[in-house]
C-alpha cells in the first residue's frame, strides 16, 4: 500500500503543454504528461537545533532522488532530500553543532574539509540550490578567510561563503543513473511527445526541409526559426556568481 500523502506538503503539478502565459507554444514537443503532486522540500533546513526523526523514505515523481519524510520534536513534519544510508527512524538535525553524519545540515564553516555535502546554498540563507541530483555530492577541498573551495559533481571548482548551509552526505538513489525507458510510454507519461526530423518536414516548416534528398541542402545547420544551429556561441553574458569559479568543468 502506498504512502498516505500529506495534504500540507504536496500541490498539484500545474501543465503547461509547452506553452506560456498566452497560449503559443514557447517548448516544442511537450504535452500529455501523467497527472503529478509536487512535494515541497525543504530547502533552507531552519529548523535549528530541533531534532527530528525520519518517519519513511517516499518516492518522488518530480525527482529523480527520493525524499525522506520528518518528524520534529515539536510535532512540524517536513520533507528533505534522502541521503545515502539515511534509515527509517533515524534522527537528524540542523545546528551549528551537529555531528558530521548523513541528513545533519550545518553552515560551511562547521564542517571539515574532506566530508562530501548535497544540498549547498550558493547565498547565505536562500536554501539550497545547487547539488540535488540523484547520486550527486560535493567535495570541500579546503577553508580560507571567509570563503571555501568545494569541487562540484561536474569538476568545477568554486567558492562558497563560510556561512552558507550545506547537508551532509551524498544524496541518495545512487542507482537512478542507470534506469533506462523500456518503452515509449515511459516518456509519453513524462510529457515528452514525439519529434519529427527538420529534413522530413515540408520547407514552410523548417530550413532542412523540403526535396527528395537525404541531406539538409544548405552549408551550415540551423534551428526551425532560422538560426545557426552550430558553430555560433549562445552563452549569455556572465553571471554575477562566476566571479567565484575557480575552475571551470571542461
Amino acid at each position: 500500500m502506498a504512502n498516505k500523502r500529506i495534504k500540507r506538503l504536496t500541490k498539484i503539478r500545474k501543465k503547461t503543454g509547452g506553452r506560456d502565459s498566452s497560449g503559443q507554444i514557447s517548448v516544442r514537443g511537450r504535452g500529455g504528461e501523467h497527472k503529478r503532486f509536487v512535494r515541497k522540500i525543504d530547502w533552507k533546513r531552519d529548523k535549528i537545533d530541533v531534532p527530528g526523526r525520519v518517519s519513511r523514505i517516499d518516492y518522488d515523481p518530480n525527482r529523480g532522488a527520493n525524499i525522506a519524510l520528518i518528524v520534529y520534536a515539536d510535532g512540524d513534519k517536513r520533507y528533505i532530500l534522502a541521503p545515502a544510508g539515511l534509515e527509517v527512524n533515524d534522527e537528524i538535525i540542523s545546528s551549528k553543532k551537529a555531528p558530521i553524519k548523513p541528513g545533519n545540515a550545518m553552515p560551511l564553516r562547521e564542517i571539515p574539509t574532506g566530508v562530501e555535502v548535497h544540498n549547498l546554498e550558493i547565498k547565505p540563507g536562500k536554501g539550497g540550490q545547487i547539488v540535488r541530483g540523484a547520486g550527486t555530492a560535493a567535495l570541500i577541498k579546503s577553508k580560507k578567510s571567509k570563503m571555501a573551495k568545494i569541487e562540484l559533481p561536474s569538476g568545477e571548482m568554486r567558492l562558497f561563503h563560510l556561512d552558507s548551509w550545506a547537508t551532509v552526505g551524498q544524496v541518495g538513489n545512487v542507482d537512478h543513473i542507470y534506469k533506462k525507458f523500456t518503452k515509449a510510454g515511459d516518456r509519453r507519461r513524462r510529457g515528452f511527445r514525439p519529434t519529427v526530423r527538420g529534413l522530413a518536414q515540408a520547407p514552410s516548416s523548417h530550413p532542412h526541409g523540403g526535396g527528395n534528398v537525404s541531406n539538409i541542402g544548405i552549408k551550415a545547420p540551423k534551428t526551425p526559426w532560422g538560426k545557426k544551429a552550430m558553430g555560433k556561441k549562445t552563452r549569455k553574458k556572465n553571471k554575477y556568481s562566476d566571479k567565484y569559479i575557480v575552475k571551470r568543468r571542461k
